[in-house]
């Protein structure tokens, strides 16, 4: 179902951001698409006044390039994150363009960036991105399975399109990492050979909000996955199978 788009000006866009590395995150969109069923934002519905079902709408800040470019005229010089509550490059990224207008923002100011996405949409503005003096691109790849994504990930980009995308950008000089968080059910040794060769750093999380999903786990016959015990060995075989030289374990 496509969601409900709205067009609404923010005060502002550059916000001071918690996450470790991270001094900033931009965040072009509210709400997001790809409506996965474990995922942390759907706590924004609270700030922004929206009832419906996550997933089902996203609201467009298309006034953010111009208020970035007036927030980093006075801004201390750190990292920005692009983007932590939404996707940045959701589908209706195709039609405003507002996170490649923000990138050329950034480019112009000179801010280290950091990009996480599940999207290969962010390969369009490769242009942008491989000429930045400081920045990372970074996959979300939960599982090597598109039936499982299919269950926990439903409105996101097909598994595959997403590691063509870390290829591209790897290839293209860019320096790439994956973020397989949360683990959903998989064959990691599968995962771990079609990403190590793109992939600067791993960075693994586990399922951290059960409540979300455990009904979902039950009804595809998929307990195991919630074990911490058989969880812990899949890391340990994600680990040693994956060659880059930087792997993470968040929890």
């Amino acid at each position: 179902m496509k969601p409900q788009t709205n067009e609404i000006t923010v005060r502002s866009i550059l916000t001071k951001s918690g996450i470790p590395g991270m001094k900033y995150c931009v965040n072009p969109y509210v709400g997001c698409a790809h409506a996965c069923l474990y995922c942390y934002a759907t706590f924004m519905k609270r700030f922004t006044g929206h009832h419906e079902p996550w997933g089902s709408f996203v609201d467009v800040k298309i006034n953010a390039p111009e208020v970035l470019r007036r927030q980093l005229k006075r801004a201390e010089r750190g990292t920005v994150m692009v983007s932590s509550v939404t996707d940045a490059y959701q589908a209706v990224e195709a039609r405003y363009k507002l996170t490649r207008k923000c990138l050329e923002v950034l480019s112009l100011f000179k801010f280290p960036v950091s990009i996480l996405t599940k999207s290969p949409l962010v390969t369009r503005d490769m242009d942008i991105i491989s000429k930045m003096d400081e920045v990372e691109v970074g996959l979300t790849i939960t599982t090597d399975d598109d039936r499982t994504r299919k269950i926990f990930e439903p409105s996101a980009p097909p598994v595959a399109a997403r590691i063509d995308a870390l290829k591209k950008l790897h290839q293209a000089g860019i320096n790439t990492y994956v973020f397989i968080g949360p683990l959903l059910p998989m064959d990691p040794e599968s995962l771990a050979k079609q990403i190590s060769p793109y992939a600067g750093s791993i960075l693994i999380d586990r399922m951290n909000y059960v409540s979300k999903t455990e009904r979902v786990y039950k009804n595809n016959r998929l307990e195991k996955w919630l074990d911490a015990d058989f969880i812990d060995d899949i890391i340990s075989r994600l680990k040693k199978n994956l060659s880059a030289n930087d792997i993470s374990i968040i929890c």
